[in-house]
């Protein structure tokens, strides 16, 4: 890991490390990062906003994420379920997103099971919060804090968006999806928002 558990900004203010000094990402971090997202357009928007960031970092992502809105109609899921192979070739000329076929593909794809699961009276953000762990991480003393890639939630959560059918779910986007939507704490100790958050659940 290449950054700071923790790092004292400018402003005074103590913050996790991992936003550094770009203030895009510490914005991000302040006003975003953790806080409970709910309801079908946003989660979809999350889910597949961290489809396209696997393999690539968060801040590669949030750059392009105003592109991405642009492409994918807000992340309206008739719209995006309706997207055509001639669609999915403006898109791969799109260089205000990611132009990855596959990841375009699956969003797509994901977009009509969310579709179909409300036909059925079920809704994809009740589904991934039935899966949220305890809102706090456990600290273990020995190690003292630690970010993690996957959990037993996020395995668990993984298995069951794949049974259904969705792509790009594996189990350490699913757990990068559980901490930026507010289903865990998982703000570095000293940081000022992990006390915010906290004291708001």
């Amino acid at each position: 890991m290449s950054w700071k558990i923790t790092l004292e900004y400018d402003d005074g203010r103590t913050r996790c490390g991992w936003p550094g000094q770009d203030p895009l990402y510490v914005e991000y971090h302040d006003a975003e990062w953790g806080v409970p997202v709910v309801g079908d357009q946003a989660m979809f928007e999350r889910i597949a906003l961290e489809g396209f960031q696997a393999g690539l970092s968060w801040i590669t992502i949030l750059k392009r994420r105003e592109g991405f809105r642009r492409a994918f109609y807000e992340f309206d899921l008739e719209k995006v379920a309706a997207l055509t192979s001639a669609d999915v070739e403006r898109l791969m000329q799109d260089e205000s997103i990611i132009r990855n076929r596959a990841k375009i593909l699956a969003t797509v794809h994901n977009a009509g099971l969310i579709l179909e699961m409300q036909k059925s009276g079920q809704s994809i953000s009740d589904v991934v919060w039935s899966f949220a762990p305890p809102i706090e991480q456990k600290l273990r003393p020995e190690l003292g804090f630690q970010w993690i890639a996957t959990s037993p939630e996020s395995d668990a959560l993984s298995k069951h968006l794949r049974k259904l059918g969705f792509k790009f779910v594996g189990s350490t986007t699913m757990y990068a999806l559980m901490q930026a939507t507010g289903m865990l704490n998982d703000h570095a100790p000293g940081c000022f928002r992990r006390g915010e958050l906290s004291s708001a659940s």
